[in-house]
């Protein structure tokens, strides 16, 4: 399985609404639940108003289009990583999955996957 590093540093936030999401960004990622308004983007497109925010998170992506049935990608990394103490925040997309981490274990998690055989550039 191929997976791209992505060349931004990132933030998840919390934000009152998305009336400050720059939705032109090159990345973006939206949940809205009944309790609140979450936010992923590069942390240069943070918006005044968010609530809280957590960053210097890195990110990779998982390449090609995932078919929905696939079963076990995204499990598969994150069990690799749990297994070495890394903590992951995903989100996908219809295509793909996007992981997280934080940029401290990011080498970490880079050389986890190609061990592990990921092809990872």
């Amino acid at each position: 399985m191929e997976i791209k590093i992505l060349d931004y540093d990132f933030s998840i936030c919390k934000v009152e609404d998305y009336s400050g999401v720059t939705l032109e960004s090159e990345f973006c990622f939206l949940g809205k639940t009944d309790e609140e308004c979450s936010l992923v983007c590069p942390t240069k497109d943070v918006p005044k108003n968010n609530l809280e925010c957590d960053k210097h998170w890195k990110a990779f992506r998982i390449q090609g289009v995932l078919d929905f049935s696939l079963i076990g990608v995204l499990s598969g990394i994150a069990s690799l990583m749990a297994k070495n103490g890394i903590g992951i925040f995903a989100v996908s997309t219809y295509n793909t999955d996007y992981i997280l981490t934080k940029r401290e274990n990011f080498e970490k998690a880079v050389r986890l996957l190609k061990n592990a055989g990921y092809i990872v550039h």
